[in-house]
């Protein structure tokens, strides 16, 4: 089997991976969990995880009517580092809801005409309309990270956006749109683990791109960028949940539950919407699993 990039992936793994990264993931079982101070050792129980994904399930259909019958707008926004598992985890909102009411928005590269536009303006077309709910993943805040890692953007235009992003923000909420950022946190071990896997199976190739390749040597780099982002755009009227996510199973239904708590639906079980607090929470978390 021929591997994406020509195996640059195992390569990184090989010959440039920190020590101690590639001794986690030759020494790991499956369902080990990599990141040191996870609070967990292995992945949450597969019959447990099930039963409470179902019960979840059901909380997001009657969720999804009421946003449907109220004309209730609802924005969620799914940041990470790459191989977090906001993929994922969009499919476990989406797999009972009717797709015209819950869709995912997934841009793309600018195109030419995009990148001459007003930064935000291009998202601004794919925000929900009364009674829909619009799942992002990715964001505007590429220009906080990526474009930043990579030199996509200047840092004038990165300063112009964290100036003008809390107008944007509460410009959204003040018009009624409920707005909820989830950043999903993977450790440096895990997500070359999850690397490997993608490039290993010929069903993931078309998940890995050259940006994921050039990153995993630009580690520290996302990581400052992250963390000036946090400092800039955690507010009060628009904060981050960070949910960390080297349990994937753990992660998607903290997430579910952390979107669930802040709409305010008919007939919510609260009792099926308990967030574990090391899992899920504020930008804290980040900094203990960065």
């Amino acid at each position: 089997m021929t591997k994406p990039f020509d195996a640059a992936i195992t390569r990184f793994y090989e010959e440039e991976a920190p020590r101690d990264i590639a001794k986690a993931i030759a020494e790991a079982r499956k369902k080990d969990v990599l990141a040191d101070g996870f609070p967990y050792d292995a992945w949450m129980d597969k019959g447990d995880y099930e039963d409470e994904m179902a019960d979840l399930q059901i909380e997001l259909v009657k969720c999804q009517s009421w946003v449907r019958d109220s004309g209730t707008r609802v924005a969620v926004v799914f940041e990470g580092r790459d191989a977090a598992g906001k993929g994922g985890t969009i499919k476990r909102f989406r797999e009972n809801l009717n797709p015209r009411i819950a869709r995912t928005v997934a841009l793309s590269k600018p195109t030419e005409t995009e990148a001459a536009q007003w930064y935000f303006q291009r998202y601004i077309a794919h925000l929900p309309s009364g009674g829909q709910m619009a799942l992002f993943d990715r964001s505007w805040y590429n220009r906080a990270v990526v474009e930043h890692v990579f030199g996509f953007c200047t840092a004038t235009q990165r300063e112009t956006f964290f100036a003008q992003l809390p107008r944007f923000e509460d410009m959204m909420i003040e018009d009624g749109i409920i707005l909820i950022k989830l950043w999903l946190n993977v450790g440096r071990a895990e997500q070359l683990r999850r690397f490997l896997s993608r490039e290993s199976d010929p069903l993931k190739h078309w998940k890995l791109s050259m940006i994921d390749v050039k990153g995993l040597s630009k580690w520290d780099a996302y990581t400052d960028a992250i963390g000036e982002t946090f400092a800039r755009s955690h507010t009060d009227t628009a904060p981050w949940t960070i949910v960390r996510s080297d349990d994937k199973r753990r992660a998607r239904l903290n997430a579910i539950r952390s979107v669930l708590t802040r709409i305010p639906y008919d007939g919510r079980k609260d009792a099926a919407l308990q967030i574990d607090p090391a899992i899920a929470g504020g930008p804290e978390l980040w900094l203990n699993g960065a």
